[in-house]
Formats: C-alpha cells, structure tokens, sequence
C-alpha cells in the first residue's frame, strides 16, 4: 500500500526532518506540499521530487489525491487546517502544542476520534534513546513507586531580541511553557502519569522587540517556565522550559531529568554534543551511582557518535514520528502520543498560565 501524504508547511523543520524522513519509507510517498510563498514550496518540491505545489491548504486536501496530511505551521493555523483535513477524513500529523488552547486541542482530538483516522502529535524527544530506555527502567520497577521528578530543558534560542512568532501569544498560544514546555511535560505525563494540578511561573527576562515586522505591536509571550505539578499518583514534579540560557553547544540545548523513587534514583543527561547519558542507583545496592548503558535493542541501528547524528537517525531511519505515521496508516497500527494526548498537554500549558496569571494552584479540571 502506497500511502500519498501532502506537507502543509514550508518550515526547515519540515525541510529536514519529515521530508528526508518520508523519502525513503516503503510505503509514503510525499506527493504534494503547501506553502504561503509559491516560490519557496516550489524550491522544495524541486529538491525532493514532490510533483504537485500548492499555496492554499483547503485546495491541496481536497484536490491533492492525499491520504494523509502532515501539518507544520505556526500554532495559530493548526486547529482550522486539521478540521479541513478531518472534514475530508484524512490522517493527520500535526506539530505541538496542538492548539492555541485546550477547548482547540479537545475538539481536534474528538473530531479524529469521531472520524477514525490515523492521528499523531511529534512530541520528539519522547522517541530519543535515552528517554525509551528511561521509560523501560521506570516501568521495569527500577525506581519503585514514583515519589518525584524534576525535568529541565535549556535552550537559548530566546536570547535572539529580534520579532520571533514563537514569542508572540496571538500566534503561539503560549511561550517557552508552550514551545519547549510542552515536550516535557509530554515526558512527565509518559513518565509518572496523569497531572491534577499545577502551580506556575512564567517570566520574560529578555527585552524584545515590541512591535511584528509590519510595524504592529503583540502580545509578548513567556520565555521562562518554571511548573510544579501534582500527580494523581500522589507524585509531584517540576519542569523548567528556559529558552535564555547560556548554552554553548552546537543545538543550543541541554536536557536534565531526574526521577526519584521508593526503590531508587534515575539521571539522564544530553549536551547535544557528545553525551547521552543514563546513571542509577538502587536503594538496595551498595556502591553508589552507575552508568546504566542503553540497550542495543534501544539503539538499533542509529548513529551513537554525536547526539545531532542520533537525533537525524531515530527520526530519518527508524519508524518513529513521521514514518510511525505513515506505517500505522499502511499497517493499520495503533499511533501515539495522539491527539486526545496532544489535549491534555495543551491542557496541562493552559493551567499553568492561568496559574501564573491568578498566582495560584489551578487544578486541571478547571480548564475546560
């Protein structure tokens, strides 16, 4: 089976991560891509062969012959593109966070149900090999029951002072809690389970420009996150999204997670240069902490030299991500983190601006 998938978004994450992804599956074929700007979507389907170019997504989903769409836009154009491709009945793979808010998010995700197609949000870091083997180790009983994690993603890209949609409420929804935010709160949900409240605080350190470059002022979004959450397994958490720190790597990105347990402790660090590591200590066995090495079943076949290389492989070369999408949709396969997971992430931002704004514990049910 030949699944025909068309490309809404121009974007070099586009360009880099699903196109070369797709190029080579068994079963995907890009056979259409969209983009405000003809010339730039013509560039690109030059450079990968795809022989139909469009610049209103409504035409392409219903004139494109696509089975399936692949959604990478700004956040404010996801909720009107997905009911398009849903009203159509087409599979859809649509970046995080899902929506500008929960309500967006939860009536994308019913519609997806209601219609019975293939759905799936890109939480990336969840498919990276330390994070799989993080998640064998937790349910594998390595930490025992969760007592507490503590989960932090800097990144610097918010240093840049110059207009940035990302930092532009009106098109974001959200800032860093948002954008970088979201990915791990996805990990903390993957990790310890469902959240039932939420104490935030969002900052802005940086002085940005004020005004979009046709000279209109916006709505200036966060570029500091800091969350507690309560989990309804009696567990609590904290999650730093910082897009302002001082990250001299070649990405621009550190991780650090930390899970602790009745029965242990877990570490994972990645510098986005060389290192991709997991340490542990059980608190039945003497000697302290240990590097824990990922399984070559984790592994497969993906480059371990740099952790650029890893990260190009897990998602060019492996079916995790847009070839997931794509083989669940030939194979008939279960997809996730889906849509009705995409909601409760965007759930999960949603209380904590509203925490931060009322300087309060918001409890998830709140937000409807």
């Amino acid at each position: 089976m030949t699944v025909n998938v068309g490309i809404i978004g121009t974007s070099w994450w586009a360009d880099a991560m699903y196109l070369p992804a797709l190029d080579t599956h068994p079963h995907g074929k890009v056979t259409a891509i969209c983009g405000r700007n003809r010339q730039a979507a013509q560039e690109i389907a030059d450079r990968w062969h795809i022989p139909q170019v469009f610049t209103d997504y409504a035409e392409m989903i219903e004139r494109g012959g696509v089975d399936a769409v692949i959604v990478s836009t700004p956040n404010d154009t996801h909720h009107d593109i997905v009911l398009k491709a849903l009203d159509a009945r087409k599979h859809i793979l649509c970046e995080k966070p899902l929506a500008l808010n929960y309500t967006q998010a939860k009536q994308m995700a019913d519609l997806a149900d209601e219609r019975g197609v293939k759905n799936l949000v890109p939480f990336t870091y969840r498919h990276m090999p330390t994070n799989r083997y993080l998640k064998e180790l937790i349910d594998g009983d390595y930490i025992g029951k969760p007592y507490h994690l503590n989960l932090r993603y800097n990144a610097s890209y918010g240093r840049n002072t110059n207009y940035v949609w990302r930092f532009d409420v009106s098109k974001a929804g959200a800032g860093a809690v948002g954008d970088i935010g979201s990915h791990f709160l996805s990990l903390a949900y993957w990790f310890f389970g469902d959240v039932t409240s939420v104490s935030a605080s969002l900052s802005r350190h940086v002085q940005r420009t004020t005004h979009t470059p046709s000279g209109e002022p916006y709505p200036i979004a966060d570029d500091l996150a800091m969350l507690m959450l309560d989990f309804a397994n009696g567990a609590q958490g904290f999650v730093q999204a910082s897009t302002i720190s001082h990250e001299p790597t070649s990405y621009g990105h550190t991780h650090h997670l930390e899970l602790h347990g009745s029965e242990g402790t877990l570490y994972s660090f990645i510098d986005w240069e060389k290192t991709q590591r997991i340490t542990g200590a059980r608190a039945d066995e003497p000697g302290g902490f240990q590097e824990l090495p990922i399984p070559d079943s984790v592994w497969g076949t993906v480059r371990r030299d740099t952790v650029v290389n890893t990260y190009k492989d897990v998602f060019r070369t492996q079916d995790f991500m847009a070839r997931e999408f794509v083989t669940a949709i030939a194979e008939d396969q279960p997809l996730a983190p889906d849509f009705q997971e995409g909601a409760k992430i965007q759930r999960l931002i949603d209380a904590a601006v509203k925490s931060h704004a009322e300087r309060r514990w918001v409890d998830v049910e709140e937000i409807q």
